[in-house]
Formats: structure tokens, C-alpha cells, sequence
């Protein structure tokens, strides 16, 4: 087994002290899928000028394809 130098490991932040000091994320916004898709089964979304297709399936799956 290699022992590879710790020199320079304490100065560097702990990863769980970055969670903590974060802002307070903004709660994420749902949409249920019957409200989406109203009466189709499959929409269309346009992301910065690139249209992309969510559909749903005979399994009741959703498949996004651009």
C-alpha cells in the first residue's frame, strides 16, 4: 500500500462545511403531469430556441428527445 503525503490536506475545507455555509436553495416548482399534458400526450418544450418533445407512453412513461 502507497502512503501518499498529507502536506496541505488540513488547509483544504471541509466538503460538509460548503453545505452549510449555502445560501438557502429556492424550493423547487412541481407541475403535476395530467396539468402538462392536459388532454394530449405529448408537448412540446422550447429551450432557448431548440424544441424538445416530451411524450408520454402506452406505459405511462415520460421519454424527453430533442
Amino acid at each position: 500500500m502507497v502512503q501518499l503525503p498529507r502536506q496541505g490536506m488540513e488547509s483544504m475545507p471541509d466538503p460538509a462545511s460548503r453545505l452549510s455555509s449555502a445560501p438557502e436553495a429556492m424550493p423547487v416548482m412541481r407541475i403535476k403531469s395530467e396539468d402538462l399534458f392536459r388532454q394530449a400526450r405529448e408537448v412540446e418544450i422550447d429551450h432557448e430556441g431548440r424544441i424538445y418533445r416530451l411524450r408520454l407512453t402506452q406505459l405511462n412513461k415520460l421519454i424527453l428527445t430533442a
